[in-house]
């Protein structure tokens, strides 16, 4: 079997443009409908715009893997959504507490965010980011398209920093550093869900963790975008990707004395 099999019935040349298209039109699917002359509203509320982007980019992923499914397989797993137990977010979310404390020693508790802002920015619009780019773009090609690691990784990274990049004006200087730091965290976030069985719920954890981190303390743009907050970052990433490393290692011994 080839190592990028699609599914069954379907041409490998569709499958491959599918994914790609879905990863790139996800949240911007109203922005599409406006160039093409129709009109998609946003909700009557704070963040309506996003909350309707988001929520058809999940919805349309979802859909292309479910067609694309193989005969038999679950959906729920194939996409990442299954669980597989507390350790994997729990150790996640211990390596990111170096980089809360590290941003409030900077600048402190900021007192411009809300609890709307927090839900939103912090947890619904990376959660579909998730599922969308590591649920579909990752794990399902993975599992379901039999695509090796690095080409599913690289695909995924590269759309999610693209899109990234665009929202911030396409340009140089901060638009270049969000493409590389988002390209970067999406090899992170691929990784994280190898470790954790193939499930994005790890990966959500330090998303939300860090969007979260970044929202309530009150740092400065300067730092933001400088060597400190990019080490704040690069910190948080590499301490949850060792940590589980070693859940990994871990729960394999305790596997191999249990047979």
């Amino acid at each position: 079997m080839s190592p990028m099999t699609p599914h069954p019935s379907r041409p490998r040349w569709l499958t491959v443009g599918l994914i790609v298209i879905t990863l790139v039109a996800s949240i911007n699917l109203r922005d599409i409908a406006a160039w093409a002359g129709w009109t998609v509203p946003g909700r009557p509320m704070p963040f309506g715009g996003a909350v309707v982007d988001n929520g058809l980019g999940v919805l349309l992923a979802l859909a292309v893997a479910a067609w694309l499914l193989r005969p038999g397989h679950s959906l729920v797993r194939a996409v990442g959504l299954a669980g597989t137990g507390w350790q994997g977010p729990a150790v996640v979310l211990l390596a990111t507490l170096p980089c809360w404390f590290g941003l409030w020693w900077l600048g402190g508790v900021g007192t411009d965010w809300t609890w709307l802002s927090l839900l939103m920015l912090a947890v619904l619009f990376p959660l579909a980011e998730e599922v969308i780019f590591r649920g579909v773009g990752f794990i399902f090609v993975r599992r379901q398209m039999r695509w090796p690691w690095w080409p599913a990784a690289l695909l995924q990274s590269a759309v999610f920093g693209a899109i990234h990049w665009w929202s911030f004006g396409g340009g140089g200087g901060v638009a270049l550093q969000v493409l590389a730091m988002t390209f970067i965290g999406g090899l992170v976030f691929a990784a994280l869900c190898s470790l954790d069985r193939d499930t994005v719920w790890s990966a959500v954890v330090l998303h939300v963790s860090l969007n979260m981190a970044w929202n309530v303390m009150q740092v400065s743009e300067t730092t933001a975008i400088g060597w400190q907050g990019n080490s704040l970052r690069l910190s948080a990433a590499l301490l949850a990707v060792l940590g589980l490393v070693a859940l990994r290692r871990w729960r394999r011994r305790t596997e191999c004395r249990q047979r």
